[in-house]
């Protein structure tokens, strides 16, 4: 089917059309019209999403505005910040650095960070590299993410570290963390003697034409057109300042990015790019790992979940039978999702500049009823 999709911006006070995309594709308006919905309703200043098919948008909309109040609309190339996405970005370029046989994921972790030490020092002697990169260290959830909240650096949390016991065996459970997968940073720049935003940059951000992605406080700071955080208060949403806490965890929550980037990214994972992100690659960071059960109970998404994963920097969530890949991530006023679907070949991204579960629930929808047309035949596998 040929049709002319309209891409929009929306404005406080309007839509005013930008230009108009020949695009060969499936009909998406009433998802676009549950975008706009849930836009409206939960007051986001400013949002966008994408469905990307055969390494291309077929639909793709910008919403609101980069700082509530003022005219500054949000386009295909603002920033955003994506939050734990990042975690997609460092276990790609570690999966990459296996493919060129630099980095093994069944290295150990104390030859790369000796100071990394828990309360039983033979649990630290098992850790291999890949438990950083899929959440299976043994530790608690989220250990010492407080301090980063509180401003502390690296060096200064990583010896609290001495003082927490394991709660299993490396690798035999789930525990989601942003300081202890953050470590893969020191270990890939000993691998390659290498900064690792100066690689991330270089073997992503670069071939990939990712204009305004970079990793850093920084970086986001370079880009003019860039979102700011807003603060959900009894008020409404609040316009806030950036905070650099999270910056500290490059590989946990570095990166910054704008739709357009986002794009290419989720296309390369589709096999879109090989010469980029291979098919080893891809394989890699998708093979599951170790299974999230607490997942299957969380609000947005245990209405549609019969199983969940974690594999490398991303997650694996199933579908009642059919499999998405994804990661989500959040920090103090930002909200982004990535996504896709190697069997119906179809991909989405959204980042907003505003924290509101109303992502999370729009993506749900979004796969929920692709695969409900693919059980009518509304649509077709690849």
């Amino acid at each position: 089917m040929f049709r002319v999709f309209s891409f929009l911006i929306a404005g406080m006070s309007g839509f005013w059309l930008a230009a108009l995309l020949p695009v060969g594709a499936d009909d998406y308006t009433d998802y676009h019209s549950q975008f706009l919905a849930g836009m409206a309703e939960k007051k986001i200043p400013g949002a966008a999403y994408a469905i990307i098919e055969d390494g291309e948008p077929v639909s793709s909309h910008v919403y609101g505005t980069r700082v509530k109040g003022q005219k500054l609309p949000v386009t295909p190339k603002t920033v955003f910040r994506m939050a734990s996405v990042s975690k997609t970005f460092a276990a790609s370029l570690a999966a990459m650095l296996v493919e060129d046989g630099v980095l093994d994921l069944d290295a150990g972790v104390k030859d790369y960070v000796p100071n990394f030490r828990l309360k039983k020092n033979d649990h630290v002697e098992k850790l291999r590299v890949r438990h950083l990169l899929s959440h299976t260290i043994g530790l608690t959830p989220n250990a010492y993410d407080n301090m980063i909240e509180d401003g502390w650096d690296m060096q200064k949390i990583l010896p609290r570290f001495r003082r927490l016991n394991p709660i299993c065996a490396p690798g035999k459970c789930y525990g989601y963390q942003n300081i202890v997968f953050s470590l893969i940073e020191p270990v890939i720049e000993q691998r390659t003697n290498r900064p690792y935003a100066a690689l991330v940059q270089e073997r992503i951000f670069d071939p990939l034409n990712m204009q305004q992605a970079t990793v850093g406080l920084e970086g986001y700071f370079e880009q003019e057109d860039r979102a700011d955080p807003h603060i959900n208060t009894r008020r409404g949403w609040y316009h806030t300042k950036v905070k650099p806490n999270y910056y500290n965890l490059a590989p946990a929550a570095g990166v910054n990015a704008s739709l357009n980037d986002m794009i290419k990214w989720v296309a390369a994972h589709m096999g879109n790019n090989p010469d980029v992100v291979s098919n080893t690659v891809i394989n890699l960071v998708s093979d599951k790992q170790v299974r999230t059960k607490r997942e299957l109970y969380k609000r947005q998404w245990r209405a549609y979940l019969s199983n969940a994963h974690y594999g490398l920097g991303w997650r694996i969530y199933n579908f009642d039978g059919h499999e998405v890949v994804m990661h989500a991530g959040g920090v103090a006023g930002f909200r982004s999702i990535v996504s896709y679907s190697k069997e119906l070949g179809i991909g989405h991204v959204m980042m907003m500049n505003a924290e509101s579960r109303v992502i999370d629930d729009l993506t749900a929808q979004f796969w929920d009823g692709l695969f409900a047309d693919l059980k009518s035949g509304a649509v077709a596998a690849r």
